[in-house]
């Protein structure tokens, strides 16, 4: 009894003298104040344009009247969902956002990882650069010059293909923006031009953080570039291509609007193939003045592309745990 008396008073006496959570985490905070303090212009610019502006969503049910205010405005509960989903356009809306989404992942992820393995075989440093500046170039360029650079390839009267296709072919010329059917095509070779420097840096970056060794051994034990990709170079790349992905999954219900409207110059006939959830949000709060509407269709983005990263996350971690963002 007497020997537990003491073990309970030294066990006692340890914890007294062991410091709180709290004192260890106001110690921490002391330790990296200067860091802490950096950190709160992003966290102050985070709060005020993503945070407080989530009290909009309350749009999406009420039936806005200017003059009564967001809050004065009357309670219309899922009407808006439900005008949003009785609406002819909801599935090819739908349909047109997620089908291009997927193309645009696919696309871009396997030509990006193309450049990207190619620039590192660039020897010359000055070359590499000058590539890599080179596609990450379009990355930068407004919508709007990328839609009248477009325009100029496929406008019907004077356009670059146009000219080249009579000349060549002998063929008509092709009324472009009256032509549905050319058109997820050519969306998705203009999103690819756009956006694959850009993910193609970042593979690039990836790829020469990786130890020289591992290729020295493989050449060692006589391993081709082709193993030398498919056995080390993709292998340890893929924490970073994985993380990628799951970026691009969370938006695959949002489209690019500049893409969508601008490089189509809103042409009507088009919007069978070209009309998105995003634009369709625009034109309706545009053209009918339904904010509500527009609100609950932003809404129902959120929420579906919230469950979809939760997915494919829950999907890598039963895969490799190390490799999920959360």
């Amino acid at each position: 009894m007497e020997a537990l008396a003491t073990a309970n008073r030294t066990k006692a006496a340890a914890a007294k003298a062991a410091p709180s959570r709290a004192r260890l985490f106001l110690r921490e905070v002391k330790r990296y104040r200067m860091l802490l303090l950096m950190t709160v212009p992003g966290l102050v610019y985070l709060f005020i344009n993503n945070y407080i502006p989530m009290y909009g969503v309350i749009l999406a049910f009420k039936n806005l009247n200017y003059v009564q205010g967001i809050w004065g405005s009357p309670w219309v509960g899922m009407d808006n969902f439900k005008f949003l989903f009785n609406s002819p356009d909801a599935y090819l809306i739908t349909r047109n956002t997620i089908l291009y989404n997927v193309a645009f992942i696919i696309v871009n992820l396997m030509l990006a990882l193309t450049v990207a393995l190619l620039i590192n075989e660039i020897k010359d440093k000055v070359v590499a650069r000058f590539y890599q500046s080179t596609f990450l170039l379009p990355h930068i360029i407004s919508m709007v010059v990328v839609a009248y650079l477009v325009y100029s390839f496929l406008n019907a009267d004077s356009g670059l293909v146009n000219r080249q296709l009579s000349s060549l072919f002998g063929f008509d010329s092709i009324s472009w923006y009256n032509e549905p059917q050319y058109w997820p095509y050519i969306l998705v070779i203009v999103n690819a031009w756009k956006g694959v420097g850009f993910l193609a840096i970042i593979y690039f970056a990836a790829i020469i953080g990786i130890d020289k060794e591992y290729y020295e051994a493989a050449i060692i034990d006589g391993a081709g570039k082709w193993k030398q990709m498919t056995r080390i170079t993709l292998p340890l790349i893929a924490p970073v291509i994985i993380v990628m992905t799951l970026l691009a999954i969370s938006s695959i219900m949002r489209s690019d609007f500049g893409l969508f409207y601008q490089v189509t110059m809103n042409s009507g006939p088009l919007m069978p193939t070209t009309n998105t959830i995003d634009t369709f949000v625009y034109r309706a709060m545009v053209k009918l003045g339904d904010i509500g509407m527009s609100a609950a269709a932003g809404f129902y983005q959120s929420v579906v592309c919230f469950f979809l990263i939760l997915s494919a996350n829950f999907a890598v971690r039963r895969i490799s745990k190390n490799d999920a963002l959360f």
